[in-house]
Formats: C-alpha cells, sequence, structure tokens
C-alpha cells in the first residue's frame, strides 16, 4: 500500500499545536494524513511555560490575554473553565491602581509630577498605534507626527513629543524639595520609565530601534486584559489533548531539514523520491516527510541562516526569504520573581512600585545601582499581598540579568529597594570620590530568593518575540509565512517546507494568539491543498479527470472505492501497476458526475 502524506511539525508550542489540533480534528482528515510534532525540549508549551514560585502560581513565559474581545486564547479558557481557581496566580487582580512612584534618593512623586507625563505617553502612543483620531489627540503628539521629518523609529517619535511638551510650557514653576532633581529632569525621569515599560511589551533593547509606521498595523482585541487561572498552559494541554500519545515527540531536537528547491530536487539524491523533506536531528536519526510546519523561534531562524552558527536548511532559503528573517527584530524580555523576607506573622505590605532613575551616564546617580536595575520601571507583588514580587527586563540588561548569581541579584535589588523606600537622605562621598548610600535612615528591605527566566540563552528560543525594525516593515510578516518552495505553475513539490509562529502574523505578531492565528492558516492551507486535489477538478471529461484523479489518489492511498453520490454506482479500482519498460496502466470506468465519495480498502 502507498504510503499516506505526513506532516512533521517542528515545535510544540502554541502555533505546532493549535496546527496539530486542526490537521488532527478536520473532517475525514484523521485517515488521511500521518501526522507528528517534534519538540527539541523536554515539555510542551514552548514560549508558554506555567510554574510555581513559593507556592504561587506564575508564568515564566506568556502571561496575558490580551483583550478579550474575540480572542481565540479567552474562548478556550472559557471552554475549559480555566478563568477560575482556587490558587493564587500572578497578577490575579490585574494592573496595579494606584502605584506609588519613587525617584532615586527616596522622594515619592505626587500626581502634580506623574500623571501630566504619563497622559502625555499615553497620548503619543494612541497616536502612534491610531487608537485615536488626529482630531482628538493632543497638540504635542500632532506636532512631532507633522514636524519630525519623518518620523523613522518609535523612539525618536517619543522623544520628539516630549520637546513639543516642554516647549509648549514656557514657564513652568520649578520644584522645590526633591534635593537635586529639577522639574525637568524628573519628568524626564518619568518619561524614560514609561519607555521601559513600552520595551519589554516589544521586546525591542532601543525604542529608536523600533519603526514608527508598524506600530499602526499591530492590532490588540477589545476588552480588559486578563491572566489565566490555571495557567497558560492549560490552553497548551487543551490542545494536545485530542493527540494520539505517539503524535508528540518530545527530546528531539532540529539539526538540519533538507529540501528540494524547484527544478534541483533530481540532484539531492539524499532526500527519498517518495518524500521529499528529511529531517535530521541533533542525536543522528532522522525523519522523512511531505510537508513540513516549521514553527520555531524568530530568534532560532536568524540563528539558522547565519552561516556562522551553521545553517538550518540545505539548500539555504531564497534570499526572499533570508532577508526577511534578518530584517525583523527579534528581542528579549525576561522576568524577574523575588520572595521577601518574612517579617513575623505579618502580612507583607510591599506597594506597587514604579522606579525613577537618573540615566546610567548621570553624574547624579548613585554609583552603586548598577545600569540593569536602571533600566526597569516597576517592582510589584504579583497579587495584593503576595510575599512575590515581579520585575520585567527588555534587551541588554534582559540579557545580562541571565548572566547574574542570585545572591548578586538579591544584594542589588534589596539594596536599591531599601534606598528607595527609605526617607529622601543626603549622598555621601566614598575615600575613591564615588557616590554612595548613607546608611542613617533607609528602610532595610530584604528577599531570601529568587526566579529569573532566561530566554535569551536558551537555544531553542534564543529570545522572546519579535518587533518591526526601522528598515523591516509589516510585509516581511507576510514573506515569512510564504511557503517554499515558491508556488509557480506545475510546481512539483508542493508546500514542502510551511512557517507559523508569531513572527509570521503581521498584525498580531509578538502573541500567543498571533501564534495561534498562525497554527491554523497553515493546517487550513494543506487541508485546502489535499481538497483541491481530490476534489478540484472538473468533470467535463470524465476519462482524462478520472486519470488525474485515481492516480493521485493511488499514488497516496493505495486500493480504494469511489462512486459517485448522484448515481451511487460502485466502482472498484486498484493501484496503477508498472511493468519494466511500459508506462502505467489502470482499468478504470467512471460515469460523469460532480460528487466523489471515497473509501479507503484494507490491503
Amino acid at each position: 500500500m502507498a504510503k499516506k502524506p505526513r506532516i512533521v511539525i517542528i515545535g510544540a508550542g502554541m502555533a505546532g499545536l493549535t496546527a496539530a489540533n486542526k490537521l488532527y480534528t478536520s473532517t475525514g482528515s484523521r485517515d488521511m494524513f500521518e501526522l507528528f510534532v517534534v519538540e527539541g525540549g523536554n515539555r510542551i508549551g514552548g514560549r508558554i511555560n506555567t510554574s510555581e514560585f513559593c507556592g504561587d502560581r506564575i508564568e515564566l513565559g506568556a502571561t496575558w490575554i490580551h483583550g478579550i474581545g474575540g480572542s481565540p486564547v479567552h474562548q478556550i479558557a472559557e471552554k475549559i473553565n480555566a478563568l477560575e481557581s482556587d490558587q493564587p496566580w500572578e497578577c490575579m487582580d490585574g494592573f496595579p491602581d494606584e502605584p506609588k512612584t519613587i525617584a532615586e534618593g527616596g522622594f515619592e512623586l505626587n500626581a502634580s509630577v506623574v500623571d501630566p507625563v504619563s497622559t502625555l505617553f499615553k497620548n503619543l502612543m494612541d497616536f502612534a498605534q491610531r487608537k485615536v483620531a488626529e482630531e482628538s489627540v493632543v497638540a504635542d503628539a500632532r506636532w512631532c507626527s507633522r514636524n519630525g521629518g519623518g518620523n523613522k523609529s518609535l523612539g525618536a517619535y517619543l522623544r520628539r513629543g516630549l520637546d513639543a511638551y516642554w516647549d509648549s510650557r514656557k514657564d513652568f514653576e520649578e520644584l522645590g524639595g526633591y534635593g537635586e532633581w529639577s522639574r525637568k529632569l524628573l519628568e524626564e525621569a518619568v518619561f524614560a520609565m514609561l519607555e521601559n515599560t513600552q520595551r519589554t511589551y516589544t521586546s525591542a533593547g532601543d525604542l529608536f530601534d523600533l519603526d514608527f509606521e508598524a506600530e499602526s498595523e499591530y492590532r490588540m482585541f477589545p476588552g480588559e486584559e486578563i491572566t489565566i487561572s490555571k495557567g497558560y498552559l492549560s490552553i497548551i494541554k487543551y490542545l494536545a489533548s485530542v493527540l494520539p500519545p505517539d503524535v508528540i515527540q518530545l527530546g528531539r531536537r532540529v539539526n538540519r531539514i533538507e529540501w528540494q528547491l524547484q527544478g534541483h530536487h533530481h540532484q539531492q539524491q539524499h532526500v527519498d523520491d517518495s518524500r521529499p523533506v528529511k529531517i535530521h536531528f541533533f542525536d543522528g536519526s532522522f525523519m522523512l516527510a511531505d510537508h513540513v510546519i516549521v514553527t520555531v523561534s524568530l530568534g532560532v531562524l536568524k540563528a539558522g541562516t547565519c552561516r556562522d552558527s551553521g545553517m538550518l536548511f540545505s539548500p539555504p532559503l531564497p534570499s526572499y526569504k533570508t532577508d526577511a528573517i534578518s530584517r525583523l527584530g527579534y528581542g528579549v524580555v525576561n522576568k524577574l520573581f523575588l520572595q521577601l523576607s518574612p517579617n513575623g506573622n505579618k502580612k507583607p505590605e510591599f506597594p506597587s512600585l514604579q522606579m525613577v532613575f537618573h540615566p546610567s551616564e548621570s553624574e547624579l546617580r548613585h554609583k552603586k545601582i548598577p545600569r540593569w536595575i536602571r533600566r526597569t520601571a516597576s517592582l510589584s507583588p504579583i497579587y495584593n499581598n503576595s510575599s512575590v514580587l515581579l520585575s520585567w527586563f527588555a534587551g541588554k540588561e534582559a540579557v545580562e540579568l541571565e548572566t547574574l548569581s542570585d545572591e548578586e541579584i538579591i544584594n542589588v535589588v534589596s539594596a536599591t529597594v531599601s534606598s528607595l523606600l527609605s526617607k529622601p537622605h543626603e549622598e555621601t562621598k566614598s575615600e575613591n570620590g564615588s557616590n554612595g548610600f548613607c546608611n542613617g535612615n533607609e528602610s532595610e528591605v530584604r528577599f531570601v530568593k529568587v526566579l529569573k527566566t532566561r530566554w535569551g540563552s536558551d537555544p531553542l528560543f534564543l529570545g522572546s518575540y519579535s518587533y518591526v525594525t526601522v528598515g523591516s516593515s509589516g510585509a516581511d510578516f507576510d514573506t515569512m509565512a510564504e511557503p517554499l518552495p515558491k508556488p509557480p505553475t506545475g510546481v512539483h513539490r508542493p508546500l514542502q517546507i510551511l512557517f507559523a509562529g508569531e513572527a509570521t502574523h503581521r498584525t498580531h505578531y509578538s502573541t500567543t494568539h498571533g501564534a495561534y492565528f498562525s497554527g491554523l492558516r497553515e493546517a487550513n492551507r494543506l487541508l485546502q491543498h489535499y481538497h483541491s486535489l481530490i476534489f478540484g477538478f472538473e468533470w467535463r471529461d470524465p476519462l482524462e479527470n478520472d486519470i488525474k484523479l485515481h492516480a493521485y489518489i493511488c499514488s497516496v492511498w493505495g486500493p480504494i472505492r469511489f462512486w459517485f453520490e448522484t448515481f451511487r454506482c460502485p466502482v472498484i479500482t486498484s493501484a496503477p501497476t508498472k511493468s519494466r519498460g511500459e508506462s502505467s496502466r489502470t482499468e478504470h470506468r467512471i460515469t460523469h458526475s460532480s460528487n466523489v465519495v471515497i473509501e479507503i480498502l484494507p490491503t
């Protein structure tokens, strides 16, 4: 009996398991394909990884449902009752309502300083993302959009907005009681804090690398943003639950993917002619496939298309594909969880803290506060009165965080937070002239346990999620999604390599629902491909179309019975036979019809 088409999905994350779920559960497809999901790690979920820390459920990867209105993730979570739990979970209270904003030196900032800058930043971002019409946005956003000389980067646009804000306030009252902080320095530092938050949203290490125009293409679902009570991993487990146990294979890290470039398949004898793709694994084994859905991260694709780090594809991907991979941005975002030292039987009362720092190059900075913590924006309990706090890091600081020991992190964060929560104090000069902390009036905060993520150094991911760099565009996401070989008329082996994952979705990149949509897209692409091959013939010439249909189906499934639903006249046919020196022959007799029912016969 001829072989069924074999589909291999690389990666058991959201995109891969969505595709597998769709392919396996679609009507009639269960007997149509051989389906496998190969995963390089020892768990399913990919960049979704629910865990526990100090008795609380936390997310090491994807955390939020970004808008519940129309989100497929929210729909699944509701369906499986994943939005209710007796166990506390991360961000169960949503976003903090009244964060405490404290500037370096222990100065708590009141709303008159923070709110105008926060409103400005929100208006600028709303305008960049086209959430508001130009007529309703503040003059600062309109001015920097019209007079910026063409906004190339989001960072440049935001800074022009801040400059326009200052220019519009020629005379403003200077602040008192904030030590060496002036009003302008404080406003700029609050603005930088908000920029640091935005960096974690986008994964861009520097907002000056983030394309301005692409912001308007990004889409979010309406409604509130929430976390999943039973953990994001519950969505993954649901998608995987329909698959037979042998479909998902863990610990199978892919080393190389060989495919047949159109017009050159005859030169590649290392690929079985019956299955055009050969997947090599790091353990030396291999697997043949008719179709491969690649769902690895953009970071892995970047490394896999760089000759210095080894080529993932053979032959190499076409230049239009590698150019898109190279242009798109892919950053590192890491989360840092810390447990507060217990204080007797008292419940912890740590505030939701927004941290405002002097720039790393400022002479006014405390020298003992390193750059990596200056570039985070907040430190907050994961829910009200939790002893577990969370801080987010992006870019170089996220990468540096991965290299630090737990002891170093605890010491630096404890000292920095203690300094911020103390009463305003004077700086002291150490013997070498560097600024130090005055210890007389600090409110000591101590952490005893730490857990950090390491997405940047994990070889299965090499980062967190994608963004559009200056010089790239949304069109590059469309290019990422194009299957290979590129389908000209009469392609010999179509749809060998398909691509899914958040970095292949033009408007929902960087999100789990973007990954979900991409998995559906590629599963449907294959389903439509086989549907058109089987049912897409025009039956104007019964003999010609019967030959096409019969030759193809028998090459895939072997002996079959099929009939026309209109007449219900069964026809028995066998696989084509070929003798040495003769062309393929088959006996067939088909009456004109337009609706064919197919049944696979036992051999």
